[in-house]
């Protein structure tokens, strides 16, 4: 198992000088192994271990990478095309988009725990410990249409029901009671109700290819960053749309952190992170690097950017 440090000397590959008005701060670089060009996708810190587990779908692996130390500490193999990473009360959860299943892991021990078997190529996914189920997302493929798998840890009851659209990301309300789940096309966010994934709502957005979404519990806020330019507040309770930003290019994941009560959005190309103070809509923008279209969310004030020009994870500091 390779390990290194954190490095604050990488500091000034990240974004160049602060502004002062930069709601984001450039700490340093923690190397992957195997990370330069490579490629990447969804990541997610698991507050119990304090580790961070991250998609390297290129490699067909999961990285770990311990928050409080700034060390990569582990590689796990047998994740073919890893995707989406989620994490909830020590377990986590992997969409392995090249082999149409999920597995579902310890974060402590990294045990796997079970493998179900989704749909072709998921995507989002959502991991809900208090009901005991994990969810899937899944884009289909020529043969089988877009597909909502969700799987009972101890009974094993498996439900999917056919989604209108590919999905993108997907949260739960505070209850764990709803999904909302972001359609690209037609651009909607889909809620469902858990455990039984029935249909509650089709709420369709004014820009088109819903992509990332997050959502602040205590506002009773989500959000949803859409391709072709715009973030979209709306309300928990109703679905109506509150407010609407422009943003920089087609995003990926987003992120709110109630800690700051910032959101960030990232954007690939050309390779930045957008950041919004809802409320009073302060906004700044943080240059990355391109192809940096993923990041790990670790309260209260860290967001890490996964940057294969970086060779691994970009910290930025969440002021």
């Amino acid at each position: 198992m390779e390990q290194t440090s954190f490095s604050s000397a990488h500091s000034d590959l990240a974004a160049g000088p602060v502004r002062a008005d930069a709601l984001l701060r450039p700490v340093g670089v923690v190397p992957i192994p195997n990370a330069h060009g490579s490629a990447f996708d969804h990541g997610a810190f698991e507050p119990g271990t304090r580790r961070l587990f991250i998609a390297h779908t290129a490699r067909d692996c999961v990285e770990v990478v311990d928050h409080d130390t700034g060390r990569h500490i582990a590689t796990l193999p047998g994740f073919k095309g890893a995707a989406g990473v989620v994490a909830d009360e020590g377990r986590i959860l992997v969409t392995n988009r090249g082999a149409a299943t999920a597995s579902l892991l310890e974060a402590d021990s990294f045990k796997t725990l079970a493998v179900f078997e989704t749909g072709p190529r998921p995507n989002g996914a959502v991991i809900v410990s208090r009901r005991k189920l994990a969810v899937a997302a899944c884009i289909g493929d020529e043969q089988e249409g877009p597909t909502l798998h969700a799987f009972g840890f101890e009974d094993g009851q498996h439900r999917a029901i056919a989604l209108p659209g590919r999905p993108r990301w997907c949260a739960t309300d505070g209850a764990a009671e709803r999904l909302f789940l972001a359609i690209r096309e037609p651009s909607m966010v889909l809620v469902v109700g858990l455990p039984e994934l029935n249909e509650i709502a089709r709420l369709k957005l004014p820009s088109g290819g819903a992509h990332g979404l997050d959502i602040d519990h205590q506002r009773g806020r989500f959000y949803v960053a859409c391709d072709d330019g715009a973030l979209i507040e709306l309300d928990l309770a109703s679905g109506e749309i509150c407010k609407t930003w422009p943003i920089a290019g087609p995003p990926d994941v987003t992120f709110f952190n109630p800690a700051s009560g910032l959101l960030h959005v990232a954007i690939g190309e050309p390779g930045l992170v957008e950041t919004i103070h809802p409320p009073s809509g302060q906004r700044s923008t943080t240059i990355t690097a391109r192809g940096a279209h993923t990041t790990v969310l670790a309260p209260p004030d860290k967001l890490y950017v996964i940057s294969p020009e970086h060779g691994g994870l970009l910290v930025l500091a969440d002021s």
